[in-house]
Order: C-alpha cells, then sequence, then structure tokens
C-alpha cells in the first residue's frame, strides 16, 4: 500500500509543481524573450494545454490509488475532504480546458494579432475577462491542491504514528 500513497503523492506533486513552474517560469519567460506577445501566447496557449492534460492524467491516478487504498482498508467515503477537493480541482481544470480556454482560442482566431485590435474591441474585452478568469481558476486550483496535499500528508503521518 505504500506504493499506492507514493504514486497519490506523487501525482498530486506533480500537478502542483507544473502549475507552479508554468505561472513562475513558462508565461514570464515566453513574454520576456520572445519577439511578439502574439508568439508569446501561441507558446503559452500550447504549454496550457498540456498544463491542463497534465493535471487531468495525475488527477485520475490521485483518484485511482485512493479508491484502490480505501477498497483494501475497507474504509473511506466518497465525500472526504481530499475527495470533494481533488473533484474541485478537476471540474475546474476541465471547465478551463474546453470551456473558457476553447473560447479564448476563438476569439484570438477571429482577432488575429490581439495587439493590433483596439482596447475596447469587444472581443478584445472579453479575451481579457476570459484571460483573468482563467488565471484565477488556475491559482485557485493550486491552492485546492495544497489544502489537499496538507490533509493527504497530515492523514499519512497520522496513521504511520499509530
Amino acid at each position: 500500500m505504500s506504493f499506492l500513497r507514493f504514486l497519490r503523492t506523487l501525482s498530486l506533486g506533480l500537478w502542483l509543481g507544473s502549475i507552479l513552474f508554468f505561472g513562475a517560469v513558462v508565461a514570464p519567460t515566453a513574454f520576456g524573450v520572445l519577439p511578439t506577445r502574439n508568439e508569446a501566447g501561441m507558446i503559452v496557449s500550447g504549454s496550457l494545454n498540456g498544463l491542463h492534460w497534465l493535471g487531468i492524467v495525475c488527477g485520475l491516478l490521485f483518484l485511482l490509488a485512493t479508491a484502490i487504498l480505501s477498497l483494501k482498508q475497507g474504509k473511506g467515503s466518497p465525500f472526504a475532504v481530499r475527495d470533494v477537493l481533488l473533484a474541485l480541482m478537476l471540474a475546474m481544470t476541465l471547465y478551463t480546458q474546453y470551456g473558457v480556454e476553447r473560447r479564448m482560442n476563438s476569439l484570438k482566431s477571429e482577432m488575429g494579432v490581439i495587439d493590433q485590435v483596439a482596447k475596447d474591441d469587444p472581443r478584445r474585452v472579453e479575451f481579457n475577462r476570459l484571460h483573468k478568469y482563467s488565471t484565477a481558476q488556475e491559482e485557485s486550483v493550486f491552492v485546492l491542491g495544497l489544502v489537499l496535499l496538507f490533509l493527504v500528508v497530515k492523514a499519512d503521518e497520522d496513521r504511520a504514528s499509530r
């Protein structure tokens, strides 16, 4: 069972680490070194797609490991706090990927090079609003993940000390 605990912690750690790396390194670097904001946006958008898929896979691995652990131990609830947190993280990631990002990509296609579109153009205004929302979603997933990581590690420590 220690492998399942390891897999659960690893998958959550990878998900959180990828969010942190994306926000702290990938996006700022792309916008800082590429010659145009349009090129940086293409890199960031593609990276965000990969980030979301990594999160979805890691979230499903976490759920699988948790479910197997619960079955082997004969306890656990599908409505434990950790399960609700993970479900929220996955739902937010899926919504951002298939709702918000899809709409942002559609707006980008309509506008072409965003910096050449007037700042008060309704499409650009909507794109900027969705961008802020997307960023807030990523930050929320990260914070929920930190809380989840704390709960998982604490539960494992409590179990080990018994």
